[in-house]
């Protein structure tokens, strides 16, 4: 049920860094929120000793609000990690030529996630901090959608930002190219049928693989900052047919019924998950901390994250492509005209016939709103995608491209423009809903708002990642991905030579094969495959190589597979 309407401005007064924190005689925030797997008794970098003299008060503490140290320890943990400082190097959409402009990365990408969530975040918790004020009886009337925050266990500013330092941790090498190749390898050549996920791998990277030089896994963040990062909140096998007491040629349920990224095998199970099995006590554990919050679905301020990674996806990323001059706007604006002089015709064409001219203009598009309205008819609208075609058309189609990018000022200018406008515009577009259809969350875009990222994400997946040029290189990406893999395999296979492998490899096969017999005998029913003592082997050795492939950059793995197979890419 929509409970809220458009949020925009903040309120009068709230700091926008900074959210609420109980005064005197006001219920304190649950101790759930900021608690850590493991005590911690140790000063650090980012922990002053105990009895050090406390940090000095900043804005708009004196009022009642406070900068939590827990949630600020988290975000410095994830910005020293070695895991978030390779992200400088591995391909966010199009991969560094050497020449041309600079492209986005994932560390880039995740930066200004950050940014946008911050905004966000901070809106949200100046409603909360209202419905406090109310509760106090410093405000006359209470804040509707503030009251919901709270509900939901609250919504901090730094959480935000932190999961969305994380969110990205856990691509491979190549981006998304490379997470494709990883699971597909692991699932039909190494025998691990769970696979490899990326938004799973950053939570196994946060809670087990990263470290602090201390005498436990991860990097302890708070519950909070944990399950702000669950944007998918099951494993895969929660949605394998066995799991769910189906047969295996069971019909699933509808994806129009199913959360979003769970996709539609019933056998295999998700598509997009946010733990392994290996973490799913910890998922659980995590998740606790927000009763309020039903199973299946994100934290306010994983919401937040996700909501923001969706816009900086939609639009910044168009930066590059502008600069570049992949986006030619006679294709562009030819799709959309297309779509929007046709759209009564197209609307009758069989769907096989689309299919087979989907390079027809407008075509491509139609297809986009059927498998919109079949996924989401809970939101989809046909008139409100038709404006969304029709505004993207004119901002972009119309306008941003109609002048090609020259390297002037002018063309700067126009960039910037175009990108400060769509990110003002989507931040303040914001719906918040206590109890969200099974496809969304308690924060998301609203339904105008929705069409139109939905319609600049075709623009990226029709003109940019189907365009042949790209396919080649990303072949000899995928490759050296698949051969990589399949080399350490091979390595630690070998009687006579694995004990020369690297020594972090060896290190996690032993404590992932530990971890995954240990599974076995606490919670068998989370193990998918072969579950025998051989298979369970199998298996903890096929995590570790994941667990080693995935944290190597672009450049890494390139320089990796040319000193291990010669620099061959064969098959």
């Amino acid at each position: 049920m929509l409970t809220r309407g458009a949020l925009g401005g903040r309120h009068q007064g709230h700091d926008p860094d900074h959210s609420h924190a109980p005064a005197v005689g006001e219920p304190k925030v649950s101790a759930a929120r900021e608690s850590r797997r493991y005590t911690e008794v140790e000063a650090s970098q980012h922990r002053p000793p105990a009895g050090a003299l406390p940090e000095p008060v900043e804005n708009g503490a004196a009022a009642g609000r406070r900068d939590p140290l827990e949630y600020r320890i988290d975000l410095e943990r994830i910005r020293f990690s070695s895991y978030f400082a390779r992200l400088s190097d591995v391909t966010q959409v199009m991969p560094q030529s050497g020449v041309g402009p600079v492209m986005h990365n994932r560390l880039t990408h995740s930066l200004k996630v950050s940014a946008v969530a911050r905004v966000i975040a901070s809106n949200l918790a100046g409603h909360e901090a209202a419905h406090v004020a109310f509760t106090r009886g410093e405000a006359a009337a209470d804040d509707e959608t503030g009251a919901m925050i709270a509900r939901l266990g609250g919504c901090d500013t730094i959480v935000a930002q932190a999961a969305a330092h994380a969110h990205d941790l856990g691509h491979p090498p190549f981006g998304h190219l490379g997470e494709r190749v990883l699971d597909r390898v692991a699932r039909e050549q190494l025998g691990l049928a769970e696979g490899f996920e990326g938004n799973a791998q950053s939570f196994r990277i946060l809670t087990k693989l990263d470290t602090l030089g201390r005498q436990f896994p991860g990097l302890n963040l708070t519950a909070a900052s944990r399950a702000a990062t669950l944007k998918y909140p099951w494993t895969r096998g929660e949605w394998a047919a066995p799991a769910n007491g189906l047969a295996a040629d069971a019909h699933p349920v509808p994806a129009s019924e199913r959360p979003r990224g769970v996709g539609g095998d019933a056998l295999n199970g998700a598509e997009k998950f946010s733990a392994y099995a290996l973490e799913a006590d910890e998922m659980d554990e995590v998740l606790a901390a927000f009763p309020r919050i039903a199973r299946g679905m994100q934290t306010v301020e994983c919401a937040v994250m996700d909501l923001a990674d969706d816009i900086a996806y939609a639009v910044h990323d168009l930066d590059d492509f502008t600069r570049a001059g992949v986006l030619q706007q006679a294709a562009v604006a030819g799709e959309l005209r297309a779509w929007l002089a046709g759209s009564r015709e197209l609307a009758e064409e069989h769907r096989g016939e689309l299919a087979a001219s989907w390079r027809t203009p407008g075509h491509a598009l139609e297809l986009l709103w059927r498998r919109l309205s079949e996924k989401d008819g809970w939101i989809a609208d046909r008139g409100a995608f038709s404006a969304a075609v029709l505004r993207v058309r004119d901002e972009l189609g119309e306008g941003l491209l109609a002048v090609p990018y020259d390297g002037g000022i002018d063309s700067e200018r126009a960039v910037s423009e175009f990108t400060r406008r769509w990110i003002d515009h989507l931040r303040t577009s914001i719906v918040v809903e206590e109890q969200p259809h099974v496809r969304s969350g308690p924060v998301r875009l609203n339904q105008q708002a929705w069409h139109e990222v939905a319609v600049l994400k075709f623009v990226h997946a029709h003109f940019v990642l189907e365009r042949p040029e790209l396919a080649q290189p990303q072949r000899g990406m995928a490759r050296i991905v698949s051969q990589l893999t399949l080399g350490f395999d091979d390595w630690l296979a070998d009687p006579d030579d694995a004990g020369r492998a690297p020594r972090r490899l060896t290190e996690w096969v032993a404590e992932s094969t530990e971890a995954t017999f240990a599974l076995r005998q606490a919670r068998p029913e989370l193990l998918l495959g072969d579950t025998s003592d051989a298979g369970l082997w199998r298996q903890g050795r096929a995590r570790a190589i994941l667990d080693y492939v995935a944290s190597l950059s672009d450049q890494q793995a390139v320089a990796a597979h040319r000193s291990m197979l010669g620099g061959e890419i064969t098959g």
